[in-house]
C-alpha cells in the first residue's frame, strides 16, 4: 500500500477488493481470510466501502440459466474475511457501517447485471416493473413505486414513448421510483432517467447485426434500478431522487412505427421519424419531459446505451457525457473518478442541430451518419427546459464486457452522485 502518510489514489481500494476477492476464489476450500490494512485505511470510511464494495461485486455470477456441472459459484467455501487495521480503528461503529455501505452498493450493481444478462423471453417491459416494485417494497419505505399503464401515458400525451410501444408484445411500463430519506428533510431533488428498450430489433428499420446483444438495451434503466436499491439502503440525507424508466421494446408487427410517421411528445414538439433504429431517444424524450414538469426536479441526469456512434468515439470501456452545464459535468467527473465508472465530457456542437431539421415537423429523430452521438444528444435538449442542469450519459460500450457480458455500469455513478446532491446542499 506504500507509505502511511502517502495519499490514496482513485481505484485503489477497488482493486485491492478484487484482488482479496480473487485469491479467495483461486484458493480452494478457503473458509476465513484475513487482510492486513495500513492505519490510514482503517480509519478512513470511503476506502473501507471502496474496498467492500469491489470486494463483493468481484464475487458475482449469474447461474440463473446453468444447470449442473456448468453452475459456477465463486469463493463458494468463503464464510467470512477479517479486515485488521494496524492500530486499530478510531470508530468501529462507522467502520462496520462503511463496509455495510460498499456490501449494499455491490448489491446494486448486482441486480444492474441481472437486469441486462436477462433474456427478453424472461424479463419483458412488465417484469422489469415487477422488479421496481421489488425494490420499493425492499426499501423500508424509504422509496414509494409508481407505475403508469397505457391510458395513464396517453393522458399524459407521451406520444413519442407510446409511438415506440405500439410494437411491443406488452404494454408500456412508465416506472417511477421516488427516494425520501428518513427524517423527511430535502433541500434538492433531482431526476435519474434510465433507457429501458427491453429488447431492439431496430422496428422496420431492422438491425443487421449485433441483435443478440440487444438485450442490453435496457443498459440505462438496469443502472438507474440498480442504483435505486442501493441509494435506499445508504439511505442519504437531504435529497430526494426520482428515477425514471419508460419501458417497452421495439418490435415489428402491424401497429408499429414506420419510417415517415409524425409523433407528438408531452411537450408539443413533432418529430419525423426518419429511422426506428433512433427509438431510445424518444421514449427518453417523454421521460424527460415528465421529470422536468411533472415532477420538478431541479436537476437531471440520463443514461442510455444510445448509440454505436459513442462506441466508435470512446471504445468499450468509456462512457461519454454531454451537458451544456459546467457545474454539473465537474460533478459527473468527479464522481466518476471516485467510482470508477469511467466517462468523458464530449462536445455539444449546436450547428449539428441543422441535421435534425424536417421538412414537415418540428424535428427529425436523427440526422446523418456523422456525429450521430452529438446529434442524438442535441435532440434530447429539446425536452428539458434550458435553465435546468441536464446531462445525457452514453453507456453503450461499457455497459457490455464480451468475455463477462454485464457490467453493471452506471449503478455506481448514479448512487454517489445523487449521494453527493444531499450533501452539497448541507455543506
Amino acid at each position: 500500500m506504500g507509505k502511511e502518510d502517502k495519499d490514496i489514489e482513485d481505484g485503489t481500494m477497488a482493486k485491492i477488493g478484487k484482488a482479496v476477492a480473487s485469491k479467495c476464489h483461486r484458493e480452494k476450500k478457503v473458509s476465513k481470510a484475513s487482510v492486513l490494512l495500513p492505519p490510514k485505511v482503517g480509519s478512513d470510511e470511503s476506502t473501507l466501502s471502496d474496498l467492500s464494495s469491489a470486494f463483493h461485486a468481484a464475487l458475482y455470477s449469474d447461474n440463473r440459466y446453468r444447470t449442473g456441472a456448468k453452475v459456477k459459484k465463486a469463493a463458494e467455501d468463503l464464510a467470512s474475511v477479517s479486515l485488521v487495521a494496524e492500530g486499530g480503528v478510531d470508530d468501529a461503529d462507522a467502520a462496520a457501517a462503511a463496509i455495510e455501505s460498499g456490501r449494499a452498493l455491490s448489491a446494486g450493481v448486482f441486480l444492474a447485471k441481472d437486469i441486462v444478462n436477462a433474456p427478453h423471453n424472461v424479463l419483458n417491459s412488465e417484469s422489469l416493473a415487477n422488479t421496481a416494485r421489488r425494490i420499493a417494497e425492499e426499501s423500508g419505505g424509504l422509496i414509494a413505486c409508481e407505475v403508469l399503464g397505457k391510458e395513464e401515458c396517453e393522458a399524459r400525451g407521451m406520444g413519442a414513448y407510446l409511438g415506440v410501444a405500439r410494437g411491443s408484445e406488452t404494454d408500456p411500463q412508465f416506472i417511477h421510483l421516488t427516494y425520501k430519506p428518513k427524517d423527511g428533510e430535502v433541500s434538492k431533488k433531482v431526476g435519474i432517467i434510465g433507457k429501458g428498450l427491453l429488447f431492439d430489433t431496430g422496428g422496420y428499420n431492422i438491425k443487421t447485426s449485433m441483435m443478440e446483444l440487444m438485450k442490453f438495451d435496457c443498459g440505462g434503466s438496469a443502472a438507474v434500478l440498480g442504483a435505486a436499491r442501493a441509494v435506499a439502503a445508504q439511505a442519504p440525507e437531504g435529497v430526494e431522487a426520482h428515477f425514471i424508466v419508460a419501458a417497452c421494446e421495439n418490435m415489428i408487427n402491424d401497429k408499429a412505427v414506420v419510417p415517415s410517421d409524425i409523433l407528438t411528445a408531452s411537450n408539443g414538439k413533432t418529430i419525423e421519424v426518419i429511422n426506428t433504429d433512433a427509438e431510445g431517444r424518444l421514449t427518453l424524450a417523454d421521460a424527460m419531459v415528465f421529470a422536468d414538469k411533472e415532477v420538478g426536479c431541479e436537476s437531471i441526469i440520463e443514461l442510455s446505451t444510445l448509440t454505436g456512434a459513442c462506441m466508435v468515439s470512446l471504445g468499450k470501456q468509456i462512457a461519454g457525457v454531454w451537458t451544456s452545464d459546467d457545474d454539473l459535468a465537474k460533478e459527473l467527473e468527479d464522481v466518476s473518478k471516485v467510482t470508477g465508472d469511467k466517462t468523458w465530457r464530449m462536445p455539444l456542437a449546436k450547428e449539428y442541430n441543422a441535421q435534425l431539421e424536417s421538412k414537415i415537423a418540428d424535428m427529425t429523430n436523427c440526422g446523418t451518419r456523422y456525429g450521430g452521438a452529438i446529434t442524438a444528444a442535441l435532440f434530447l435538449e429539446n425536452f428539458v427546459s434550458k435553465k435546468k442542469p441536464f446531462a445525457h450519459i452514453d453507456i453503450a460500450g461499457p455497459v457490455w464486457s464480451d468475455k463477462t457480458g454485464a457490467t453493471g455500469f452506471g449503478a455506481k455513478l448514479v448512487t454517489e452522485w445523487v449521494k453527493r446532491q444531499g450533501q452539497q446542499e448541507s455543506d
